[in-house]
């Protein structure tokens, strides 16, 4: 296993460090038929990056997922929430996260920032768990709750329902020219 963790966590070595979209993972579990089924599907990220500070609760990240990599197991399902009912992907291709706080819970982190949909900022907590640093990077995994009405994105209650659980998989990688830890 590349990745490990210690009874006494350890956090990342400072530096900038890039998501690497192709190993990391953004999945989403909703409901539909009014509740009654349940949604599974993902998101696919297009770039990113985290900023990890000497001191933990400094750094910060950044997201952009391609909005019309939406997918689920149902291709008429897929096509009404890329459509401009929902995320309008057409003319806003992109979801963005843009962190502003960290705050260290003793087991994980809470990163705390703004999700902007369709040209509407939120603010959004991912409950982050304990990095895991690997030969290759840090591996973070995440989890936050959306509610689409708070963006505006209120038609087909049946076709989904109002809150989403993400669950977010991010391999971040040293950047570039940077060395973590200088």
């Amino acid at each position: 296993m590349p990745y490990t963790t210690d009874d006494q966590p350890t956090a990342p070595a400072p530096g900038t460090y890039t998501i690497d979209a192709g190993r990391s993972k953004i999945a989403f579990t909703t409901r539909h038929f009014f509740g009654l089924g349940a949604v599974h599907g993902t998101f696919a990220l297009a770039s990113g990056q985290v900023n990890i500070a000497a001191e933990p609760t400094q750094s910060s990240a950044m997201a952009v997922i391609d909005a019309d990599s939406f997918t689920t197991d149902s291709g008429t399902r897929d096509k009404v929430v890329r459509s401009s009912k929902y995320l309008d992907t057409t003319t806003h291709p992109h979801i963005t996260f843009a962190s502003h706080a960290v705050q260290d819970t003793g087991t994980g982190y809470v990163l705390r920032g703004e999700v902007t949909v369709k040209a509407t900022a939120q603010p959004v907590e991912l409950t982050v768990e304990q990095p895991e640093h690997g030969t290759d990077g840090i591996r973070f995994r995440a989890t936050t709750r959306i509610d689409r009405y708070a963006f505006g994105i209120t038609v087909d209650k049946g076709m989904t329902a109002r809150h989403l659980t993400l669950s977010l998989d991010i391999l971040a990688v040293p950047a570039t020219g940077n060395t973590p830890g200088e």
